[in-house]
């Protein structure tokens, strides 16, 4: 019967990874039918021996697996980090590395990584850059799936480069330690050194250019988005505006707002500004698009950017800023509409929905008036802010055509620097011990939450059901594959399989063997089963013992053509985009290429050939 449970699971997992990678089915139903079909299995035919069993309830234990919860609690951490625009700051200090290039700057910052990786834990270093990564990709007009995976890949090979780069280095010396073998910190150094140099090379170059652009929804451009639109602004007391000076006729710290007209006093001053200084009480008509008044509205210019505060009874609300439910659409003039005709001003949008008047677009070219002076026609683009509440009231009116796509959350700016604390306590307490990485990830995803660095809706669209799924399902069938023997059959197979073989190809095979285990079970669930089995054929073979607990801690980190082989990988699934697909497709030859770089150099480097 034994036999029976390990065929079974290993066709339930065969079948499964065969559905993942035809991309006929989604993963989430993938996932769901593999979980089941491993529930049937052990509920109608239980796992009942002496030294095994495996009820059903067991199977289900990995919907609260720790690596599970910090991964997910990580993506809504991240997702405040957005929220805020923590990260904008240093990106552009990064940015800056690369000069004009835009490639250049993430080539940096991934090498930077990949060395940050060998001396801190590699799951922190992803945490970190990801978020960076992201706003650079976003400011240089980069895609960011070309970044992401190989932010993860280079992470993982840059963790084999010292002892203390990954926690599976670290398991495979302390089962070693056992046996009498000490590992020290730089022993893996050098033949870690060349696998980077060969990963790195076929990551950096390679990778990108596989992926293919993806369409993202949290991260990509929206429609339109480069599109102007006409808004206004009145600089009240402590505005950021007051003081600003023009330099050439222009004003550079406006950035990608174009002042049309400055109106002070009844006086209308219009371009070039020579020698103009922006006071207190200026009322400024400004061009640009809507990402330029989305950071007007998130650097502290709420209630200057409408049409005078004519609604009287949010000024006391304005004053204080967005807050994190505050949205910002685009609503067509509807043919027909009763706004149609009227001046922005006299319109009735604001005082009618409760919400601002941001900006007005419009194909054909409008003359220099304010916006508040601009006649609404149907077929204009009105950018409108507020609550979100508020916004979905508009949806039912048919004066005006909210863009569902549209909507879009203003950073939360003024609270970058909570949203750092929060990030930096995360990964100072995992760092130091203090606390597992699940609990401080849990305590730091509360916290962006309860300190409104986002809100509870965006933190559940950040929530990736796909990942939740995935990963519940791949720890269920590597919990079947090892309470019912087949990981220890499959090792013994391979090893007798290899009895009577020259020394460097053991090593090659069996590092091969554990490379394949890696992807489907977890990289510390194969470092445990497989390194009492590498010791063993060690002593029967005559190979050095440090040359097979090297090429266990190597293989078990080359978890890099499933997304569940390696917890890097499922933190840059949902920001990247990533399918199944893209893992296999350029995880497998990655796999590959280590692996040959391995069986080349290793035996040298350990003296095999003699």
């Amino acid at each position: 019967m034994g036999d029976f449970h390990i065929w079974a699971t290993i066709f339930i997992i065969a079948l499964t990874i065969a559905a993942y990678t035809s991309n006929r089915f989604s993963l989430e139903a993938v996932s769901i039918f593999s979980l089941a079909a491993l529930l049937a299995l052990f509920t109608l035919f239980p796992l009942d021996r002496a030294d095994a069993s495996l009820p059903p309830e067991q199977l289900l234990t990995g919907f609260a697996n720790p690596a599970l919860i910090s991964v997910l609690a990580l993506i809504i951490i991240g997702q405040g980090l957005f929220a805020t625009d923590a990260m904008d700051r240093p990106a552009r200090m990064i940015g800056k590395l690369g000069g004009r290039s835009g490639a250049l700057s993430l080539i940096i910052t991934l090498v930077a990584a990949a060395v940050l990786s060998a001396f801190l834990n590699n799951t922190p270093v992803v945490v970190i850059f990801i978020p960076v990564l992201t706003v650079l990709a976003a400011q240089r007009n980069l895609d960011v799936a070309g970044a992401l995976l190989p932010l993860s890949y280079l992470s993982i090979l840059g963790g084999m480069t010292t002892l203390i780069g990954s926690s599976t280095n670290l398991l495979v010396a302390g089962i070693a330690a056992k046996q009498g073998l000490s590992i020290d910190m730089f022993d893996i150094t050098i033949p870690g050194l060349v696998l980077l140099a060969v990963g790195g090379a076929y990551v950096l170059l390679f990778v990108p250019r596989m992926i293919g652009r993806k369409d993202t929804t949290e991260f990509r451009e929206r429609p339109g988005a480069g599109a102007q639109f006409i808004g206004e602004i009145r600089v009240g007391p402590d505005h950021p505006f007051v003081g600003m000076e023009s330099r050439a006729g222009l004003f550079p710290e406006l950035r990608n707002l174009m002042p049309r007209i400055i109106e002070r006093r009844g006086v209308r001053i219009l371009p070039p500004f020579e020698d103009v200084v922006i006071s207190q009480g200026d009322l400024m008509v400004l061009a640009g698009t809507r990402k330029a008044f989305m950071k007007a509205l998130a650097g502290g210019t709420r209630g200057s950017l409408t049409n005078g505060g004519e609604n009287e009874g949010e000024t006391a609300e304005r004053s204080g800023g967005p807050g994190p439910d505050y949205q910002v659409v685009e609503a067509i003039v509807a043919p027909g509409s009763r706004h149609s005709g009227r001046t922005v001003r006299n319109s009735g949008i604001q005082t009618e929905h409760n919400v601002d008047v941001l900006a007005v677009q419009r194909r054909s070219r409008m003359g220099r008036v304010s916006m508040g002076d601009i006649r609404l026609e149907p077929g204009d683009n009105v950018l409108i802010g507020g609550r979100t509440e508020r916004l979905v009231a508009i949806r039912d009116n048919h004066d005006l055509l909210v863009m569902e796509w549209s909507a879009e959350a203003v950073p939360q700016t003024q609270k970058a620097w909570l949203a750092l604390c929060i990030f930096a306590g995360v990964v100072l307490a995992a760092l130091s011990g203090l606390a597992p990485i699940s609990v401080s990830a849990s305590i730091g995803a509360v916290l962006m939450v309860a300190t409104n660095c986002l809100t509870l809706t965006q933190a559940k669209r950040a929530f990736n059901e796909q990942i939740f799924l995935l990963v519940g399902a791949s720890i269920a069938a590597a919990t079947a594959l090892e309470q019912t023997g087949g990981a220890q059959f499959l090792a013994e197979a391979v090893i007798a399989g290899m009895a009577g073989w020259a020394k460097p190809f053991i090593l090659s095979g069996f590092f091969l063997f554990v490379a394949v285990l890696t992807n489907f079970l977890s990289n510390n669930a194969t470092a445990v089963l497989a390194t009492p089995v590498a010791l063993s054929a060690a002593q029967l073979s005559g190979i050095p013992l440090e040359a097979m607990v090297a090429t266990v801690i190597f293989a078990s980190n080359v978890s890099f053509a499933t997304p569940m082989g390696y917890q890097t990988n499922l933190l840059v699934m949902g920001p990247g985009g990533y399918s199944f697909g893209d893992f296999l497709r350029t995880g497998i030859p990655l796999v590959i290429l280590v692996w040959i770089a391995f069986s080349l150099f290793a035996p040298w480097y350990y003296g095999l050939w003699n």
